[in-house]
């Protein structure tokens, strides 16, 4: 992203990002892995060794560790949705934060410009 040099442009780039900071959806932050597991039906074909059965689980950190949570199949797009959703306000974020450090860093400059200083 580029970053005008301008407390004004600044400015208005600032508050355009803060007017879509509000999530239109929940939202998840972690990962969202498949794998391959037995059902432990001792009747499946899993059980004695045949081709195992697709599953998805969510990876997130919780106070330091890393959990796994078992994802449904027809909650599986909702999760995606929802992480595409933390990934979209995240970078956001991040954008928010470097306007602001363009501002803090421009303030005094264009102070001086204003009070007719070089």
């Amino acid at each position: 992203m580029r970053v005008p040099d301008h407390p004004t442009l600044i400015h208005r780039m600032l508050q355009a990002r803060l007017r879509r900071l509000a999530p239109s959806q929940p939202l998840v932050a972690g990962c969202l892995g498949t794998v391959w597991r037995r059902c432990g039906n001792p009747g499946c074909r899993c059980y004695h060794g045949g081709p195992k059965h697709r599953a998805h689980q969510l990876t997130f950190y919780e106070r330091g560790r890393s959990r796994s949570v078992y994802v449904p199949q027809d909650l599986v797009p909702q999760v995606q949705a929802w992480l595409l959703e933390h990934r979209r306000l995240k970078n956001l974020l991040q954008e928010i934060h470097q306007l602001s450090v363009a501002l803090i860093r421009t303030h005094v400059r264009h102070r001086r410009r204003q009070q007719g200083r070089p």
